[in-house]
C-alpha cells in the first residue's frame, strides 16, 4: 500500500487577513474545511497541518489530523510553501517511513470536493504523472501587462484578436492542491517538474 500524505500548511499570521486560517467560513474557521476535506480521502494515509500557530494546531487535532510545528523562519512572508512542505516531509518520513505521494491542499481555497481530490490521485496514478495541479478552464481570457508604462497584450495579439472559437484551451492554475512525488520537491525545490 502506498504512503499517501495530505501536507496543509497554515500559518497563523498574515498581513492581508489577520489569523485568517481562522476566521469563520460558512460557520466553521478556514482551515477545518480543508482538513475535513483531506481526512475524507479515502486514498489518503494520513493528514498533516504544518502551523505556527498552536490554535491551529490545537484546532487540527481535535479534528483528527497531525500536527507539525512550523520554525518561525519558515512562518515569515517569505518563506516559500516548498520550504514548508519539505520541513514537512523531513518530519513525516522519520515518523511514517517513505512517503509515496503528496497531496498538498492550500486552506484559502475551501470551495472544493473530496471526491476531486481522489479523482487526480487516480489520475496522477493512471498517467505515471511526477506532479499535477489543479486547475480551470479561461476559454477566451485576454492578459494585459504594463510594460514601460504601456499596455500591451500579453497571451494574445490585440491587432489580429481573431475568433474566440479558434483559441486553444487555456488552463488557469487555481491553488486548490497539488500532487507531487516526494523527490521533486526534493530535487527542484518545486511542487511541479517530470512528467505533470
Amino acid at each position: 500500500m502506498q504512503n499517501i500524505v495530505a501536507i496543509i500548511p497554515a500559518r497563523g499570521g498574515s498581513k492581508g487577513i489577520p489569523k485568517k486560517n481562522l476566521i469563520n467560513f460558512c460557520g466553521k474557521p478556514l482551515v477545518s474545511w480543508t482538513i475535513k476535506q483531506a481526512l475524507s480521502v479515502k486514498s489518503i494515509s494520513s493528514v498533516w497541518i504544518s502551523s505556527d500557530s498552536t490554535e491551529i494546531l490545537n484546532l487540527a487535532k481535535d479534528l483528527g489530523a497531525n500536527t507539525i510545528l512550523r520554525p518561525k523562519s519558515l512562518s515569515s512572508d517569505t518563506a516559500s510553501t516548498e520550504s514548508t512542505w519539505n520541513h514537512a516531509l523531513k518530519i513525516i518520513e522519520e515518523k511514517t517511513g517513505i512517503v509515496d505521494m503528496v497531496i498538498g491542499l492550500q486552506p484559502t481555497s475551501p470551495v472544493r470536493e473530496s471526491k476531486d481530490v481522489e479523482k487526480a490521485i487516480q489520475i496522477f496514478k493512471k498517467s505515471k504523472s511526477d506532479s499535477l495541479f489543479s486547475a480551470a478552464e479561461i476559454g477566451d481570457f485576454y492578459i494585459w501587462q504594463k510594460k514601460n508604462k504601456k499596455l500591451t497584450s500579453l497571451n494574445y495579439d490585440y491587432d489580429n484578436r481573431g475568433r474566440r472559437q479558434d483559441y486553444t484551451k487555456q488552463y488557469v492554475e487555481n491553488g486548490s492542491f497539488y500532487i507531487f512525488k516526494p523527490q521533486i520537491l526534493k530535487k527542484l525545490n518545486n511542487r511541479l517538474g517530470g512528467k505533470i
